[in-house]
């Protein structure tokens, strides 16, 4: 990539010594990570979906006058914030939510299923090796770093990692900032309760899983496209309508500009099983998933961006 690229991703500095690391646009597998610490030590969260994204990610921290990290926190298990992890293994340990554990061992190489033609480069499956249940404190350079299990979410396994003394929130894909949020592997019910604890957290530097660094006011524009769909849903089921049609039924209106609309019809899937009176966090079926998002995306399965 050029230096030039609007895509090449990009570093911003969010306070002394806290960095998120931006890959523009936030698509499909273009995640956001986050390091922090000094020049004795540093920790990381999230990697990239790519061994070469997570070589840039590497590169990054470095060129801040880092050492490589011998912490990473990972937010979530899937492949866009984990498979880069064995670029910074066996120097770092991976901490995370006992779920994020059993669900990244569980779904593997599952990207590589998504998206055969993809060149993820070397990628092994690395799960956290410390794992936590509700909240852990870690200290990195005199920073405190809470990291904070919200429940069944985006998966059932997310983390929020919270720097309170710099009023920072890595949110990992509670928050999709300019993209569709997406549902299936977690709750909306759930989603809605994480939105009310980070609000709680009253950071005002928020750095979401995709998208651009923002502020609280994701919150509200997420609370009220979760709220369209929860009322889209009720009044789709109770007609006997499919997840599919529903969709397609729908106006988008002020989610219409959000990247992955698509994904609509995957968080439909999910609200319909609440509505069935399914636990949160049930598994779906992954192909009627991506298979009826492919239908709403002209019939073309999503592509992967990295």
């Amino acid at each position: 990539m050029s230096a030039t690229d609007p895509t090449d991703p990009y570093v911003v500095e969010l306070a002394p010594n806290v960095h998120a690391f931006v890959q523009p646009d936030g698509g499909w597998c273009l995640n956001n990570a986050g390091f922090l610490g000094d020049a004795g030590e540093s920790l990381l969260v999230d990697t990239a979906a790519t061994e070469r994204r997570a070589r840039l990610l590497r590169a990054a921290v470095l060129a801040e006058g880092l050492p490589l990290p011998r912490t990473i926190v990972t937010t979530h298990h899937h492949g866009d914030h984990t498979y880069g992890n064995g670029v910074f293994v066996p120097e770092a340990r991976i901490v995370g939510h006992e779920n994020c554990r059993t669900e990244q061992l569980a779904a593997g190489h599952q990207l590589h299923l998504l998206w055969p033609q993809t060149d993820f480069g070397q990628v092994d499956i690395l799960p956290p090796t410390v794992t936590y249940r509700e909240r852990l404190t870690l200290y990195v350079a005199g920073i405190e770093v809470r990291v904070i299990h919200p429940g069944p979410a985006h998966t059932t396994g997310d983390s929020i990692v919270h720097l309170p003394e710099q009023g920072v929130v890595f949110t990992g894909d509670l928050v999709f900032h300019g993209g569709t949020p997406f549902l299936p592997m977690g709750s909306l019910a759930g989603s809605l309760r994480a939105l009310d604890l980070l609000r709680s957290l009253d950071a005002p530097t928020v750095v979401p899983g995709h998208g651009r660094v923002t502020d609280p006011s994701a919150y509200d524009t997420t609370e009220r496209y979760l709220l369209w769909v929860r009322e889209l849903a009720a009044e789709g089921y109770a007609k006997g309508a499919t997840p599919l049609e529903t969709a397609r039924g729908a106006e988008l209106g002020e989610f219409a500009a959000w990247q992955e609309s698509e994904r609509l019809v995957a968080n439909l899937h999910r609200a319909y099983a609440e509505l069935a009176g399914l636990p949160e966090g049930s598994p779906l079926d992954p192909a009627a998933v991506f298979g009826d998002m492919a239908a709403m995306n002209g019939g073309v399965p999503v592509a992967c961006h990295a």
